[in-house]
């Protein structure tokens, strides 16, 4: 059992197990420490210094997410001298990044918009020409923009810590510090979107999402996957009746917030103006549109005319991955029990 340390946060008496971070042990007490480069599945970074507190003891500055819980510290989390190493440090962060906000895909959700806001800081003081950098579209499914990279690192470990691939990494120093592929100029990976997710900016940023509305119009609605038996959690974002966005919260559902590419990327067969939505029969040379009843009485009569003229192994069942485990249980059921045969399997590759 770990040791149980004692602290004061904002002249609140805490108790936290030894090893925990002050941001952990503020967050678990219900205590707001803002944050760009932190995520809870990935290791402290410490690189936008956004999550700084202050000992109240000697005054010192401290990055949150990466200085461990001691006995007896007494620590504040929003003095006046937190709020201006804060300020001061996004003033440095918006050295760089353009200020696109209204047109900015990540408009009204994005972590360092909402920040700058609370903080006051309309633009970088210091002066400095900003650097244009033409904008990544090599990818078929994300578009990377280096002008909003904050260079906070989350994209890089989400995908060499968490995902294990390692398609990007950070690369130069200073002022030539820049994100880029590993396995040369383009993205070559399995699309799993988590950089996109993850990324607290519109750097990086889902192609099909580009000017097609605003995140505050969207409707959110909870619901399961329906790509695959595994039964991912995911958010639809919804607008008239439209999927226009799939995300996924850390830490949620039996996948925890993670999606492969058909789960984030893969739903545009919903709204698709070519997805049937009624049976067809076929006339003649043409397929026409008919009633269910209509179509289930002529399968019912094919299957039973070629049973009957070729026996029950003449015919095969395929189901599919997008139907619930209580409907493939019924259908291999009807296969075996009704038409007499095991030829039965299932699509579980899409």
């Amino acid at each position: 059992m770990k040791k149980v340390i004692k602290l004061s946060i904002d002249d609140k008496t805490l108790e936290a197990e030894e090893g925990m971070t002050l941001l952990e042990a503020a967050r678990q007490a219900g205590v707001p420490i803002p944050t760009l480069c932190y995520d809870q599945r990935l290791s402290p970074y410490g690189a936008c210094r956004i999550c700084m507190v202050e000992s109240k003891e000697d005054h010192r500055l401290l990055a949150a997410c990466s200085t461990p819980v001691e006995e007896g510290m007494d620590i504040l989390t929003s003095s006046p001298a937190v709020k201006k190493a804060r300020r001061k440090q996004l003033s440095l962060i918006l050295l760089n990044h353009t200020m696109v906000c209204p047109s900015c895909e990540k408009g009204g959700q994005c972590d360092l918009q909402d920040l700058v806001y609370e903080y006051g800081v309309d633009d970088s003081v210091y002066p400095w020409d900003k650097a244009h950098y033409p904008i990544d579209a090599l990818s078929p499914l994300i578009k990377r923009d280096p002008n909003k990279c904050i260079l906070c690192g989350k994209c890089v470990r989400i995908c060499g810590q968490y995902q294990q691939v390692g398609m990007l990494n950070v690369a130069g120093s200073g002022v030539s510090t820049s994100i880029e592929y590993t396995r040369g100029n383009t993205f070559d990976c399995e699309f799993c979107g988590q950089c996109v997710a993850i990324c607290p900016t519109g750097a990086l940023t889902v192609k099909t999402f580009d000017y097609v509305t605003n995140w505050w119009e969207l409707d959110e609605v909870e619901t399961i996957c329906p790509y695959c038996g595994c039964g991912c959690s995911v958010t639809l974002g919804v607008k008239d009746g439209t999927i226009r966005a799939v995300g996924a919260e850390a830490g949620k559902g039996i996948n925890q917030g993670d999606l492969c590419v058909k789960g984030r990327f893969g739903f545009g067969f919903v709204n698709h103006p070519d997805r049937l939505t009624r049976p067809l029969v076929r006339k003649g040379e043409h397929l026409v549109e008919a009633s269910w009843e209509e179509a289930l009485d002529l399968v019912s009569s094919r299957l039973g005319e070629i049973k009957e003229k070729h026996g029950s192994d003449s015919i095969a069942g395929l189901s599919s991955a997008k139907v619930t485990n209580e409907e493939n249980y019924l259908f291999q059921k009807f296969m075996r029990a009704a038409v007499g045969t095991n030829n039965v399997d299932h699509c579980a590759r899409l």
